[in-house]
């Protein structure tokens, strides 16, 4: 990060205006909140707009909805599902391999704001230390929930899914949920920086797959103005997949496209690019623009 700045996006703060330095990560919480705020209407103060949580739903008793994760599980089982949850997935499906599966991650996961707390709060504290945990995980915790539901003929990781138990426990009493979701927050603020949502979730190892071909993307497409302040990568919650398309060449990564499906499209490293690198494109668009060629806004020095 360049001295004399505090924080990541504080020159895009200065340059641009407080509102482009904040933009993706403000519609993000009213996104979470939005999403929140459906699903509790109902059992809150009796206005079913949504019925169920985010593993299975009904809106406006009309569109159903269902995640492919839990479907994969009711599959594992051995039980075949109904006729809506399967109508509920493929509308599911068709939404993030558009959009890009994480951006369950970061635009619907209520444990997001959890684990990007712990973040904010491990950048106050100046805490540098991090347990070697590898990405590769999750893929293992995937596949482990999988084999459970198989051999015990039930959905069990739902029992313990984060997510799951905070919408139950809104409804019913958070309980053991606050403990989940302590949990969760001391995990990434004293062992590991995004251990959960990077290294661990076995939700987000399975919409990373899910993405690996989604249209919407992320691209450097002025990459040629970084300056190497670093803010992008502190502050992405998937730092690994910003440097093949910011540091690319001709002959080894040609495309300034984010095409790693782990990337959450969160906007994150658009909102504090001082010097406007990023912005959101589809997959085919491999043009970089040229400062003084044909940059729509070049930033000087």
């Amino acid at each position: 990060m360049k001295a004399g700045l505090e924080k990541p996006g504080a020159e895009a703060a200065a340059r641009f205006g407080w509102w482009h330095a904040h933009r993706f990560l403000i519609l993000r919480r009213i996104s979470q909140f939005g999403i929140l705020a459906l699903f509790l209407a109902g059992p809150w103060l009796g206005w079913w707009i949504v019925k169920g949580n985010l593993a299975s739903s009904l809106t406006l008793g009309v569109l159903p909805l269902s995640d492919p994760l839990v479907m994969l599980q009711v599959l594992a089982t051995g039980h075949w599902p109904e006729t809506a949850a399967i109508i509920g997935v493929a509308i599911v499906l068709g939404f993030y391999l558009l959009a890009g599966g994480r951006v369950y991650c970061s635009w619907v996961c209520p444990i997001n704001m959890v684990t990007d707390s712990a973040e904010w709060l491990r950048r106050k504290l100046h805490l540098k230390g991090s347990a070697n945990i590898s990405s590769r995980t999750r893929y293992w915790l995937l596949g482990a929930i999988l084999l459970v539901a198989a051999i015990s003929g039930s959905v069990a990781w739902e029992l313990l899914n984060p997510v799951s138990m905070v919408y139950r426990g809104l409804i019913f009493g958070m309980g053991m949920a606050w403990g989940v979701v302590l949990a969760v927050f001391l995990l990434d603020l004293l062992i590991a920086r995004r251990a959960w949502c990077g290294k661990l979730c076995p939700v987000g190892a399975f919409y990373g797959l899910l993405g690996e071909t989604a249209l919407l993307r992320v691209s450097a497409v002025r990459r040629e103005q970084c300056d190497d302040c670093m803010d992008c990568f502190t502050v992405c919650p998937e730092h690994q997949v910003i440097r093949p398309a910011l540091k690319g060449d001709a002959e080894n990564h040609p495309s300034p496209v984010i095409t790693s499906g782990h990337c959450t499209n969160c906007g994150r490293c658009i909102d504090v690019c001082g010097r406007d690198v990023f912005t959101f494109t589809h997959r085919f668009n491999s043009r970089l623009d040229v400062p003084g060629v044909n940059s729509p806004r070049e930033v000087s020095s």
